[in-house]
């Protein structure tokens, strides 16, 4: 692809390392953005970099923030004997859409993944362990996707907090094998959270 102008070249190759853009996808998106009032294009420059320079983690569940402590942790009428355990953010965004579950949640930032390098030490659940420890809470959720990934880190998980009075359940396979959470629909992903099985159960299906 030939460019007229060197600046328009650097911004639709940064424009194309976004998910799902390919070259021309990045070349339409920059030729509109020139198009628009410069004051448009400075306000969305200012958004992204204040969101990269000052979004935050949740203390509590990994969850993005804007403070120290998320909307959902920092909400009294969340059940807190309850979490559910999911991989990204995206996941706590589509069971929330839901409108089915009244927990709190524990990100754990990926799947254990051998043959990408992922092991338990790279994912954030040493810190749900040590929920567990503290007592407060009496279930678990596992809401990680169907794959083999998925199911390697809810059996690692349970191994490590069977020990604990703590139940262990794992939403109704009514999201199809190897489907990722955030593709569900949301009427499927609200019974699946509704009709949660016991975890041991699944080990058994």
């Amino acid at each position: 692809m030939e460019f007229s102008s060197k600046l328009l070249e650097r911004a639709v190759n940064e424009m194309s390392q976004l998910p799902g853009i390919g070259k021309r996808t990045a070349l339409r998106l920059v030729l509109h953005l020139l198009r628009q009032p410069k004051e448009q294009t400075t306000a969305l420059s200012q958004a992204l970099q204040d969101m990269r320079n000052t979004i935050k983690f949740c203390e509590s569940c990994h969850n993005i923030s804007d403070f120290k402590l998320c909307e959902i942790c920092a909400n009294p009428n969340r059940n807190e004997t309850i979490i559910c355990v999911v991989e990204d953010v995206k996941d706590v965004m589509a069971i929330e859409n839901t409108s089915s579950f009244k927990g709190l949640y524990h990100v754990l930032g990926g799947k254990i993944s051998p043959m990408d390098g992922i092991g338990p030490h790279d994912l954030n659940i040493e810190t749900l362990v040590n929920k567990v420890k503290q007592g407060v809470v009496k279930e678990l959720i596992f809401a990680l996707s169907s794959t083999m990934e998925g199911d390697t880190t809810n059996f690692y998980i349970y191994k490590q907090i069977q020990d604990y009075k703590v139940v262990t359940s794992t939403i109704a396979r009514g999201i199809s094998v190897g489907d990722e959470l955030e593709y569900a629909d949301e009427i499927t992903l609200g019974r699946s959270i509704v009709n949660r099985i016991p975890f041991e159960t699944s080990l058994k299906l």
